[in-house]
């Protein structure tokens, strides 16, 4: 049975993510350019999610970084509108300054964070007792893994090989 104070932080976490729901919708609609909120996310989180899977080598690492972030975002894409909706919450509730703070204890832009901040988030929305951040945890980590493991370069290092030639 759900406690007071469990029912009263979810009402007030639930309020938080509608309040800026209707703000990010607005902006969800424009092309995607480097400053897009969600590609600012993305940038900040996918290093640290993917970790030693990224090469080493500065100019290759960046290479793969980029193609990530343009797989993720061609991935969100193809989704079903239901859960691009979804995703599309998420990351209002991210980009937005006071409740990126209060969920994830991010400052003021995801570039400015450390990685160390990064992980600590990523670690608490991956623990919590609560389903919404473990949810929210699940759905990067899986777009973004799905979109990483889809790309030939990330199969030598798992031993792939790529799919069997069609006669």
């Amino acid at each position: 049975m759900i406690s007071r104070r469990q029912f009263l932080r979810v009402g007030l976490f639930s309020a938080l993510a509608l309040s800026t729901v209707g703000a990010w919708r607005a902006a969800a609609a424009s092309p995607r350019p480097a400053t897009d909120p969600r590609r600012q996310i993305l940038a900040a989180v996918i290093p640290v999610m993917l970790a030693e899977a990224l090469p080493s080598e500065p100019q290759a690492r960046a290479e793969a970084l980029d193609a990530t972030l343009d797989g993720v975002e061609a991935a969100i894409a193809g989704l079903p509108p239901a859960a691009q909706q979804e995703l599309g919450e998420l990351f209002g509730l991210l980009a937005f300054g006071p409740t990126r703070w209060l969920l994830t204890g991010i400052g003021p832009t995801w570039s400015d964070a450390t990685e160390a901040e990064l992980r600590r988030f990523l670690a608490r929305w991956r623990h919590s007792f609560w389903s919404l951040p473990q949810a929210g945890y699940q759905a990067l980590h899986q777009i973004i893994i799905a979109t990483w493991y889809s790309q030939p370069r990330a199969w030598p290092a798992i031993g792939y090989g790529g799919p069997p030639a069609l006669a």
